[in-house]
């Protein structure tokens, strides 16, 4: 499972296009072959998978009994303006217009590497979201981290 690394400040063109920063596409090696998964995030955002990435968690969802109603609520909306996205010879991916309306970005966009994703911020959304830090980071680092150390540990 590839663990993506960094920030990127990016600019989408007029026709909702834009360029893979240099260091991002080098963790990408794969994405012109077999093409990458835009999707929407659980907050305003969107975010991008390797398509590898993304068989394995439809492999997991369709593991879910269908049969129950939330399970099917559940991976209809997870599922809900998925995308296959392919870049150009340019090296630029196209965002769908109805994925850019939903996370509200314009033309100043955020890349961060999220794990086994990389999500898609409007810069004003993202930078909203780091100003509103929990108080006491530490305390839910404790909270998170501190009970996944124990669990390991039994």
């Amino acid at each position: 499972m590839p663990h993506f690394l960094g920030e990127f400040e990016c600019k989408l063109d007029a026709k909702g296009r834009m360029m893979i920063p240099v260091n991002l596409k080098k963790q990408l090696p794969e994405a012109e072959r077999e093409g990458l998964v835009i999707n929407r995030g659980f907050e305003k955002h969107l975010v991008i998978y390797p398509r590898k990435e993304w068989d394995l968690i439809m492999d997991e969802l369709s593991k879910l009994n269908q049969y129950e109603k939330k399970n099917r609520d559940f991976v209809r909306y997870f599922k809900r303006g998925e995308t296959e996205i392919i870049p150009d010879a340019a090296g630029r991916i196209l965002f769908p217009k109805a994925l850019l309306d939903y996370a509200g970005i314009g033309t100043d966009v955020v890349l961060t590497g999220n794990l086994n994703k990389i999500e898609v911020w409007a810069k004003s959304a993202y930078e909203e979201q780091l100003d509103n830090e929990p108080e006491n980071f530490a305390r839910l680092a404790e909270e998170v981290m501190g009970n996944q150390a124990k669990r390991n540990n039994e």
